[in-house]
């Protein structure tokens, strides 16, 4: 099969790379869409590389089932799927909670085993047995249901902090996953704030939703943000960029009993002060979010299946394989919203 082949920091290769094949409890689907994320283009900058090289990125996918493993049933060949791309055990404390994500066990794809930037993907007994192999009808685009991952992480992240209808929501970065945020808090029914230092980031907040958007570059944020909620503050302030620095000098646009929420995924080793004192008084939870459950998944393609959330608008680019490296290169330079590989 042909697939993009990672073997180290900027070092990713369009080449022909073993087929796999489904072992026992196992599955493997052809690839239609996989879906760019920004977690894909840090580790090809060198941030997080997996340990054993070369491998395979990508773990949002959809496709069709190519090979069903012994012991498997409820499926078919040819079945149209959406894959949850964490393999967990269902077993341990967090598991049995729901909260797969923190699995002491878990591993992916693209994070232990090879991931969906091929044309074929084998999927691990562990996702199956978890229900994380899910239909989909013949009517909903595979252009559309790739964006379900990255949306239920969206939706657990929200879901953390408790957003309700009437909440003031900062979100504090307008790339793909801020947008994604600004359009899950708009269902839950919050008035949400966008913050960012690009404008053509802005304009495109604004075209999905958003109630008020702000450049701090040229803008006092804060006094701004002040000024919306009376003074107040915002109920959810979420960090959709991993930043510590722009973390850390958002903290106290949280207002009194809110919760700061730390979505982007930041850099090992980078530390940020807190003052414990406002964190007591004002009573604010802290918190970060990572990832989500299956039933989160399940959740969001239904949101996305119902047409309750509108996702096509956040594609802003789509590559093949052939010129996966100009992919790449765009989500490198901020030059494109979301973008998909089509196979």
């Amino acid at each position: 099969m042909k697939a993009a082949v990672v073997y180290g920091k900027n070092d990713i290769r369009i080449e022909d790379y073993p087929t796999p094949t489904a072992g026992e409890g196992e599955m493997v689907v052809r690839t239609r869409v996989s879906g760019i994320c920004a977690t894909d283009i840090k580790t090809l900058l060198g941030q997080g590389l997996p340990k054993e090289l070369p491998t395979i990125l990508g773990h949002e996918v959809v496709g069709e089932i190519a090979e069903i493993g012994a012991g498997v049933s409820g499926y078919a060949i040819g079945d149209r799927v959406a894959v949850y791309p964490i393999a967990v055990c269902g077993r341990c404390e967090y598991c049995r909670k729901g909260r797969h994500n923190l699995c002491d066990h878990e591993f992916g794809l693209a994070h232990g085993i090879e991931g969906g930037f091929a044309e074929y993907v084998r999927l691990p007994k562990q996702i199956i047995d978890i229900g994380g192999v899910v239909k989909i009808p013949d009517d909903l685009p595979f252009e559309k249901a790739v964006l379900a991952e990255p949306l239920s992480c969206v939706y657990a992240s929200l879901k953390a902090c408790r957003v309700a209808a009437g909440d003031h929501v900062v979100i504090l970065g307008a790339g793909p996953m801020g947008l994604m945020h600004l359009k899950m808090a708009k269902w839950h029914g919050a008035t949400v704030i966008v913050v960012d230092i690009l404008d053509s980031r802005l304009k495109v907040a604004a075209a999905m939703g958003a109630d008020h958007c702000i450049n701090p570059s040229t803008t006092d944020h804060a006094a701004a943000i002040g000024k919306i909620t009376d003074g107040k503050g915002a109920a959810v302030v979420i960090a959709s960029l991993g930043i510590p620095k722009v973390v850390e000098a958002n903290l106290k646009l949280t207002r009194k009993g809110g919760t700061f929420n730390v979505f982007g995924g930041p850099p090992a080793g980078e530390a940020i002060s807190v003052d414990p004192r406002w964190l007591h008084y004002m009573e604010i939870t802290l918190t970060g979010t990572f990832a989500c459950s299956p039933d989160d998944f399940k959740k969001c393609l239904t949101l996305i299946e119902t047409g309750e959330i509108r996702v096509d608008d956040l594609v802003s680019d789509t590559f093949t394989l052939d010129n996966f490296l100009d992919a790449v290169e765009r989500a490198k330079a901020q030059e494109m919203i979301r973008g998909i590989v089509t196979f």
